[in-house]
């Protein structure tokens, strides 16, 4: 009831995106980075005020005689925009953001455009390929949105709904697909798309943050107060015990089997055997970390709030931190040239020497 009052609450509040809120759609308003507190209930009604927000946005164009469907915003130097997700399109780089944005590299990063036709100016928060053409991005707003051509031109697939705030995608292939969201919000499809159905996870209605498979074929959901979610066939889910409390934004299989786990508080979660023991890993930060990538000669790369970067070279036992002096805000990291490509609330990272 104290959730539902607060979404009450902050539908009610002006209409304005106030600089947090617009930088940090999914990360410092829905993921509660005013605190680790998993209750806290600010960065909640943040959440709603967001979605409040870009609701009234659509209400006062449908009143204009306009289509509700607007396109993104073009500008002259969207490199520079808050981008949040980043995936790769066989040997395109595609990476979503803020109103709308979907930014492409057809050369590793070196230049960036946007795609020509996006048919949304919600913040996108996540994006996924299947292969090389197609591809899915979500947002706020419950915007689910496909593409055919690698990312050129999009298609407005469902809209989940005005209060929901869509975090991740997983499509094992290309008909059946997985969504999830704020509170607690779940939703797969069978037909590539063409329907959606809603899934009950659990009992509790958590932020659910992100979807990743490990090499057995499992999918894997990290959300927030320590709730993590398994499944063998991508229907039927069970909760993973973990030894945390707090958010967790998000996780990955590595080539040896392990899982791991990363979140607030600079948290690290490595377990060797499926899930059924876990250790925590010393990061010497209590920046959240918020996504992690594999390098060619196997080690991995972490990136968080603040600047953080960690690196590992034994599959994410043990790290080593630096904190860049830019202090940007880091929500996505990709192979590419070999290294690093990283992204921020400030867009692209130019790559280090």
């Amino acid at each position: 009831m104290k959730r539902r009052l607060l979404r009450i609450a902050a539908m009610k509040r002006p209409l304005l995106r106030i600089a947090a809120a617009l930088c940090a759609a999914q990360l410092l308003a829905a993921s509660g980075i005013a605190g680790d507190d998993p209750a806290d209930g600010a960065a909640r009604a943040a959440t709603a005020a967001d979605t409040a927000a870009g609701t009234a946005a659509k209400a006062e164009s449908a009143s204009a005689g306009q289509p509700t469907a607007v396109q993104a915003q073009k500008v002259r130097h969207p490199e520079h925009a808050p981008l949040l997700a980043a995936a790769r399109a066989g040997g395109r780089l595609v990476v979503v953001g803020d109103f709308g944005t979907i930014l492409l590299s057809d050369d590793d990063g070196k230049g960036w455009r946007q795609a020509q036709s996006v048919p949304t100016r919600a913040t996108l928060t996540a994006v996924e390929f299947v292969d090389e053409r197609h591809g899915w991005a979500v947002g706020h707003g419950g915007v689910i949105l496909s593409t055919d051509d690698g990312g050129e031109h999009w298609s407005l697939r469902h809209e989940a709904g005005s209060d929901v705030a869509l975090f991740s995608v997983h499509f094992g292939d290309l008909r059946r697909g997985l969504v999830v969201g704020s509170f607690g919000f779940a939703s797969r499809t069978d037909d590539g798309g063409a329907t959606w159905h809603r899934v009950q996870l659990g009992d509790q209605d958590v932020h659910l943050y992100q979807i990743f498979s490990d090499s057995r074929g499992a999918t894997w959901i990290a959300a927030e107060m320590g709730t993590v979610y398994r499944s063998d066939d991508g229907e039927r889910f069970e909760r993973v015990e973990v030894p945390y409390s707090g958010s967790l934004w998000g996780g990955m299989a590595t080539p040896d089997g392990s899982i791991l786990l990363w979140g607030m508080g600079g948290t690290l979660l490595r377990s060797p055997d499926g899930g059924r023991s876990w250790r925590p890993t010393s990061t010497d930060t209590q920046n959240p970390i918020t996504a992690g990538c594999r390098l060619p000669d196997g080690r991995l790369v972490f990136v968080g709030l603040g600047g953080t970067v960690l690196a590992s070279s034994d599959g994410g036992a043990t790290v080593s931190t630096e904190i860049r002096p830019t202090r940007h805000a880091y929500t996505a990291a990709i192979l590419a040239r070999g290294k690093p490509l990283l992204f921020s609330l400030a867009g692209v990272e130019p790559p280090q020497p």
